[in-house]
């Protein structure tokens, strides 16, 4: 970009002239907070109504707390089910993010550096499954995994959210492992690195932001993993946040405000995890499209 473009235009006794509006288009800036408001307003007045009592969310759904009142979030808290729930929700999480990113850095690894007939058509397939969504599949699968002894089970969760979470991390993965110098690997080969070394010592370090990209949003969509878990878990030990939220409504359809407390603290969590990697995701992302 030249510098005319930067600091505005010349005029004919060749000064430069700032330029009309150095802060961009209003309408812009109304439209972004506009949609940064839609976005937000729900979560804030969630957040918000945790403080309430049941008679100010019915004489103002949409004033403020008053007087403030911690005790919805102190009993949810102090909620042993809460707890179990949470617990149930980080293990599904943690282990269905490993698995995908594990099994799609290795099948990403083949299809970018190895020129074989099929790797084009793995390819293809792969990303056809982004347009098969698990709520298609999701009666004969819960038919399967029964047969498997697997329902009712956190395995019978982890497995096929890591399944149907392989097309999105592979076609992410595929770019950045393409973008590797070919140079590199065999300078690694006349060095004596195995291609197993290679991948362990160059591939995982050079492909990291597309690995925490990839992780993060694995582990935020198995957090708010919903029809899965509706399926396959019936025992209340065994629920997620996303069912006890849904069951804790149910249970207490009358208490708004401690209904209010109890989504807060299930979504708090995938809110704080998100806000700290989001330059992660969108860097990921980039180097994803320039590849």
């Amino acid at each position: 970009m030249s510098s005319a473009v930067s600091y505005g235009r010349k005029d004919k006794n060749g000064y430069r002239k700032s330029p009309k509006n150095p802060w961009g288009n209003p309408v812009v800036y109304f439209i972004s907070l506009l949609l940064i408001a839609i976005c937000i307003g729900p979560v804030v007045y969630i957040i918000l109504g945790g403080f309430r009592s049941n008679a100010q969310i019915t004489n103002d759904p949409a004033g403020m707390p008053n007087p403030w009142l911690n005790k919805n979030y102190l009993a949810v808290l102090s909620s042993n089910t809460f707890w179990v729930e949470l617990v149930n929700s980080v293990i599904v999480g943690l282990l269905t993010t490993i698995g995908v990113v594990v099994l799609s850095l290795m099948v990403s690894f083949v299809i970018a550096r190895y020129d074989f007939k099929y790797s084009k058509v793995m390819y293809s397939l792969f990303a056809a499954g982004l347009m098969f969504p698990m709520t298609v599949a999701i009666t004969p699968l819960y038919l399967l995994l029964r047969n498997l002894g697997l329902a009712n089970t956190l395995a019978g969760v982890i497995l096929p959210q890591i399944a149907f979470g392989l097309p999105q991390t592979i076609i992410i993965l595929v770019p950045f492992l393409k973008t590797i110098p070919q140079e590199l690997e065999e300078a690694a080969a006349l060095d004596g690195c195995s291609r197993l070394g290679f991948f362990v010592r160059m591939v995982i370090p050079l492909s990291m932001p597309g690995v925490a990209t990839t992780g993060i949003l694995q582990f935020i969509g198995s957090w708010n993993s919903y029809m899965l878990p509706l399926f396959m878990l019936s025992d209340p030990s065994k629920y997620t946040l996303p069912l006890g939220v849904q069951m804790f409504s149910s249970q207490h359809s009358v208490d708004t405000a401690s209904v209010l407390a109890f989504t807060s603290m299930s979504m708090i969590p995938a809110l704080i995890f998100f806000t700290i990697f989001q330059k992660r995701i969108v860097g990921g992302l980039t180097g994803a499209v320039k590849g």
